[in-house]
Parts: structure tokens; C-alpha cells; sequence
């Protein structure tokens, strides 16, 4: 067996190679890159920009809304609208804002595309979102502090607080699993069809546009089940860009 003192020297030296090389030397990577692409779209070189920041989410998966928005800024100033919404889902994804989503419900009804309403039901489910992990991260620490003290004075508590607790619960998990956020996709395939079925011999509902916005419900084979004005409807996978 190892004495006290060499296992601590073990485990320091471990947590210095650890802590100290590997993770910095990441970070500072990403600094580098990151400083290099702000100063590019500073200078005006977006397209330079552009390439910073896409290898930047491609190698080290760093894509905060900042860097999605800037990115969505180039690719509508060189008119690749479906590009550009795209990064602005991604962004929205990431930090539900109302600003947002309204430049991308002003795009979509410049370029006349579909998925993006303007209306307060929308404004409001947008804000919950925004709010919508603070509130599960309330509700999930109230649970254990909650169940921490049902357990320490077990023997003096009733039956009505363990169905008070039990009813939390549950209206936790309803919060958890029917509230969540939306996911969303946009068709990438300039007139992809929109099928009332999973098949092409299914009826033909409407041909979308690049660009178009829609929640996906499931998938089936090749086909994502998806919303369409308040009908489900199905969309081969090789047209649909989910929003990740």
C-alpha cells in the first residue's frame, strides 16, 4: 500500500497535470481563435469572420449566441437567408430573446417563409422559455430540500404533508416533461413537400420554401412527423436541419 504522503503526491500531481495543462491549454486555444475571428468581423472581413467562427463550432463545439449571431449577421448580408436563420435559431436555442425572434420573423416576412408568427401567444411562450431552466432548477431544489426534511422529522410529520410533498412532485415532473422547449428545424431544400403521411404515396398537403420553420413532433423512418398549421404532417429527413 502507498504511505498518506506519496498518494497525495500521486493525486496533486495528477490533478496538476489535469487542471493545469490540458484544460488552460484548451481554453487558451479557443481565446486565440475566438479574439482572432472578433477581429476580423471588426475589421469588416466578415467572410474571414465567418471561417474563424465556423472552425470554432466545428472543432472546439464553442457556439455561444454571441458568435451564432454574428455568424447569422454575415450570412444575410451575403443573402443566404436560410443560412442566416438557421444561426438564429441556434442562437435562440441557446438564449431565448424577444429581440431575437423578431429579426428573424422580419427576415422570414421579407423572404415570404412560413413558422414564424408574430403574436403575443408566441412573445409569452418565448419568455417562459427564457425562463424556463430557472424555474425547473427552483422547483428540482425545493423537491430535495423539501424530501431532506420530510425524511429527518419523519416521525413527527402528518400523512397530509407526504401528499402535499407527493402532489409537488408530480406537478414537478408534468413542469418537467410537458413544458419543455420546442424543437425545432428549418427545410434547407428549396420545394420540399409536406405529406399528410409518412410515405410518398400519402396525400401531398403544401411544397415549403428554404427557409421555412417548423416543430418537429417524431420521426419515422425517413420522415420527421411535424407541426403544420395546427395539423401533424410528415417531411422526408434530407430536406429538415434540426436546430441543435
Amino acid at each position: 500500500m502507498y504511505a498518506p504522503n506519496i498518494l497525495l503526491k500521486k493525486l496533486f500531481l495528477f490533478f496538476l497535470i489535469w487542471f493545469g495543462f490540458f484544460q488552460p491549454t484548451t481554453a487558451q486555444k479557443v481565446s486565440t481563435e475566438l479574439v482572432r475571428a472578433d477581429s476580423a468581423f471588426d475589421a469588416g472581413a466578415y467572410q474571414l469572420a465567418y471561417r474563424y467562427y465556423r472552425g470554432l463550432i466545428r472543432q472546439e463545439d464553442v457556439a455561444s449566441p454571441r458568435v451564432l449571431l454574428r455568424m447569422a449577421y454575415v450570412q444575410e448580408g451575403l443573402g443566404h437567408y436560410p443560412a442566416a436563420l438557421y444561426y438564429l435559431n441556434m442562437a435562440l436555442a441557446r438564449q431565448p430573446r424577444l429581440a431575437t425572434w423578431r429579426k428573424m420573423a422580419d427576415l422570414a416576412r421579407t423572404q415570404r417563409l412560413t413558422g414564424y408568427p408574430e403574436t403575443w401567444q408566441q412573445d409569452l411562450q418565448l419568455t417562459f422559455r427564457r425562463y424556463y431552466y430557472l424555474g425547473l432548477q427552483a422547483l428540482l431544489i425545493g423537491a430535495v430540500v423539501g424530501g431532506t426534511l420530510l425524511i429527518i422529522r419523519r416521525q413527527h410529520i402528518t400523512r397530509g404533508w407526504w401528499v402535499t410533498y407527493s402532489v409537488y412532485l408530480l406537478l414537478t415532473g408534468v413542469y418537467l416533461n410537458l413544458l419543455g422547449t420546442e424543437r425545432a428545424a428549418l427545410v434547407m431544400q428549396p420545394r420540399a413537400a409536406l405529406m399528410a403521411g409518412p410515405s410518398a404515396g400519402a396525400a401531398w398537403l403544401t411544397t415549403t420554401t428554404a427557409g421555412d420553420r417548423l416543430v418537429v413532433l417524431g420521426q419515422q423512418d425517413t420522415w420527421y412527423q411535424v407541426q403544420w398549421q395546427g395539423q401533424e404532417a410528415y417531411i422526408r429527413t434530407q430536406d429538415l436541419l434540426l436546430v441543435e
